[in-house]
């Protein structure tokens, strides 16, 4: 084998070692990524379920609770919607009292888009 061939077989070697490695971190980096979503979708739905029972509200189904307060964030985001709106239509949809309704709605916001706290309610968080 002459030298300059050596130093080939060298350098391609050196190259699938670093496309494996490369393979290899772009696995792990992947693996993660796809399990941060699930990992902090489960810590705001224990959360939220956490502030229901805090707050007396009961459920049946975890998994439909949950699914029902992550509802609400699309619902208060349409054009012209009011906590008010949107906690009525909870109520009349799901077969809660106007009470519980509001309180599931104010959960549900806290917990999946507390971000629309302060625009949605204006009046209500004065001191």
């Amino acid at each position: 084998m002459t030298a300059q061939s050596h130093g080939e077989v060298r350098s391609w070697q050196a190259g699938r070692q670093a496309a494996a490695l490369l393979t290899l971190v772009a696995g792990v980096l992947g693996a993660s990524a796809s399990m941060a979503a699930p990992i902090h979708a489960d810590m705001m739905g224990n959360a939220f379920l956490t502030a229901l029972n805090n707050a007396g509200i009961s459920y049946g189904q975890p998994a439909s609770a949950m699914a029902l307060g992550r509802s609400v964030c699309p619902m208060v985001v349409q054009q012209g919607s009011t906590f008010e709106s949107v906690a009525s239509e909870m109520a009349e949809s799901n077969g809660m009292s106007r009470e519980v309704a509001g309180a599931f709605t104010i959960v549900a916001i806290a917990t999946f888009c507390p971000a629309v706290i302060s625009p949605l309610m204006p009046n209500r968080l004065q001191a």
